[in-house]
Order: C-alpha cells, then sequence, then structure tokens
C-alpha cells in the first residue's frame, strides 16, 4: 500500500479552499440538503466566510460546524496539516512537536492536540454524510396459547437493537432499552454528525430528528415501501 506523503498533502490541499472542499464533499456525498427547501440543492461557495449557499433560497450551511474545526480562528489548512502529521507518525507526536511543526502557540497546538487526538479513536469518529438508521428486535421465543398471547410473548423476550449505517462507511449496532425516542435519540446525536441526512422508517422516534439539526428522509413501510432511489432501509419485522 502507497504510503501519503507530505507531497500528496501539498498537492490534495494547498489552501484554506481546498480543504472546505474536501470537507464538504466528505460530509455531503450526495449534495446539500437545505433545511429551508427541504430538499438537496446546488450549493455555491460563499467567499466571505467558510460556508455554501444555496441557489434557491440563500440559505447557508457550513461544513466546520459539528466538527473539530468549529468556533477556530485557525486555518482550516493548518488543522489539516496536523491531522496528517498526527496520523502518520507511527509513535505519535506532542502538543509542542505541533507546535514547532505548525508554527502555531503552544496553548492552540494543545488544544488541536486533542481534538485530533480523539478524531482519530476510531469509536469516537460520529458518522456523516448519508445515514441510513433502524431497530430490530432479535432473540427469544414465542409463548402463549393463541396468537395475541403468542406476539406479546414474543416481544417481551426480545432485544431490541438500534443499527446506525453510513453509507459506504462503518456499520454500529448497539442494544438499547427500547425503540423509544429516550433510548434511540441521544445515540444518534453521539454517533452521527448533525445535519448529516438521515434514512429511517416511518417509526414516530425519529420525527424528532429534523428539530434535532438533520435532514431526515422516511421510508413508508406500511405502505409496502422497503426501497426509494438507492436506499433501502429495513423493516422493524422480528427476527
Amino acid at each position: 500500500m502507497q504510503k501519503y506523503t507530505i507531497r500528496d498533502f501539498e498537492r490534495d490541499f494547498p489552501t484554506d479552499d481546498a480543504c472546505l472542499d474536501w470537507l464538504r464533499a466528505y460530509l455531503y456525498p450526495e449534495g446539500i440538503f437545505c433545511k429551508a427547501c427541504e430538499q438537496v440543492t446546488k450549493h455555491y461557495r460563499v467567499r466571505s466566510r467558510p460556508s455554501y449557499s444555496c441557489e434557491r433560497c440563500g440559505h447557508h450551511e457550513h461544513p466546520t460546524a459539528g466538527t473539530i474545526f468549529q468556533d477556530s480562528r485557525t486555518p482550516l489548512r493548518l488543522w489539516f496539516h496536523g491531522v496528517f502529521l498526527m496520523a502518520s507518525t507511527r509513535c505519535g507526536i506532542s502538543a509542542k512537536q505541533l507546535e514547532r511543526e505548525l508554527g502555531v502557540t503552544y496553548k492552540t497546538a494543545w488544544r488541536m492536540f486533542n481534538r485530533i487526538r480523539s478524531l482519530l479513536n476510531e469509536d469516537s469518529v460520529p458518522a456523516s454524510g448519508s445515514v441510513e438508521i433502524d431497530e430490530t428486535y432479535i432473540g427469544g421465543r414465542r409463548h402463549g396459547k393463541n396468537r395475541r398471547e403468542a406476539a406479546r410473548g414474543r416481544m417481551e423476550n426480545k432485544v431490541t437493537v438500534l443499527g446506525i449505517v453510513q453509507r459506504g462507511g462503518r456499520i454500529k449496532a448497539t442494544k438499547v432499552p427500547d425503540a423509544s425516542h429516550g433510548s434511540i435519540l441521544p445515540l444518534v446525536q453521539e454517533h452521527v454528525l448533525p445535519r448529516t441526512m438521515i434514512y429511517t422508517d416511518e417509526h414516530k422516534t425519529y420525527r424528532r430528528l429534523h428539530f434535532m439539526g438533520y435532514a431526515h428522509r422516511r421510508i413508508h413501510h406500511a405502505s409496502k415501501v422497503y426501497v426509494k432511489g438507492s436506499v433501502q432501509v429495513t423493516s422493524r419485522q422480528v427476527v
């Protein structure tokens, strides 16, 4: 496997604009979903700030929001350079070395060091882009003499599992107490970046996603719809 070198980095990320364009492509692989227009629309770069504007309504989208770069006055290219240095060094580097390599103050280097280190922890990297979320029930056997009792006993002996799937990325399955919003939504906030496009079925728990800052689309299983375009959300069928 060919090593990614400093020459490669200089070629791919020569400016802050190049870094922001890369971040946009990474976070919105299928285009930016405009909350005002409630659909994916064409966006243009706003030169006076690190954001993109919807060509229809002018709504601004900030790719750095919800990332380690948010609310930082440090140039984005220095952030990317810091990530490159920490990710490419086998034994790791110190905040002091970041200070020397990037030409920033130690206070800035220390803040960058801690944020980047948390990012490089694979378990803490939140999903982004297009994410499919669904819950299912696993295990147990049917009990009871009639169908109603059997169905009730069947559910009581099941374990609820929440699945979060990033398109073209990782899959995370987590055991939850139940399918209520109190059990599921905190996990979504923990493992999915804000403004991410989330696809779910019509379960009422997911209705709050839009108000939590996510772009949200539903596949209506009640209408026997399980695939919409390139999106397939599995049903909540008991397995």
